[in-house]
């Protein structure tokens, strides 16, 4: 979001969105948080309570969510979306649809919808979907999650560091400056 754009204009830094299977199973109607976390000792209440007060302190819009849908069509769409230069736009649209406005993005009249809005075209978007052209591009980024031990989303790494979930600006400047990546 906003501070990503921040890193790009203040440091010598490139910054690149790796796809994660973050809950991969999940059908395409979606799961409940409860269906979701059953078996796993987790209360989706904490979590959910958790992810609030993460995003307040950053400033990140969050309303409550009852369910989680399966994201790796996004993925898919987004890693095009990149290669047309509006990655940025497209998983910002993505982010807003899934944790603020709920939407099923596991659906592809909402990925059309939202690769339109980041001002992509839709009948080019709706190609990339039904052929899967960027499946291997996903899949060889979850090669490489699975490689680098990421668990967890967002992770940010430079070379074999990593900084592990939603961060402040002020923790991702001093993760660069301390690894001695350059200002502008």
């Amino acid at each position: 979001t906003g501070r990503i754009e921040k890193l790009r204009e203040n440091f010598e830094v490139e910054i690149k969105w790796r796809a994660f299977p973050l809950h991969p199973d999940t059908p395409e109607e979606g799961l409940s948080l409860e269906e979701l976390y059953t078996g796993r000792n987790l209360d989706p209440r904490q979590v959910t309570d958790r992810q609030k007060r993460v995003a307040g302190e950053l400033g990140l819009p969050l309303r409550e969510r009852t369910k989680t849908y399966n994201s790796r069509l996004a993925t898919e769409l987004g890693k095009w979306a990149e290669t047309k230069g509006k990655g940025d736009e497209f998983h910002n649209a993505v982010f807003r649809a899934y944790y603020v406005d709920g939407v099923n993005i596991a659906k592809l009249d909402e990925l059309v919808g939202l690769a339109k809005a980041a001002g992509l075209p839709d009948k080019e978007a709706m190609e990339i979907l039904k052929t899967r052209a960027f499946s291997e591009a996903v899949d060889s980024d979850w090669d490489l999650a699975g490689q680098l031990g990421i668990s967890a989303i967002p992770t940010f790494v430079l070379d074999d560091w990593a900084v592990v979930g939603a961060q402040s600006y002020e923790v991702l400047e001093k993760f660069l400056l301390d690894h001695m990546v350059k200002r502008k």
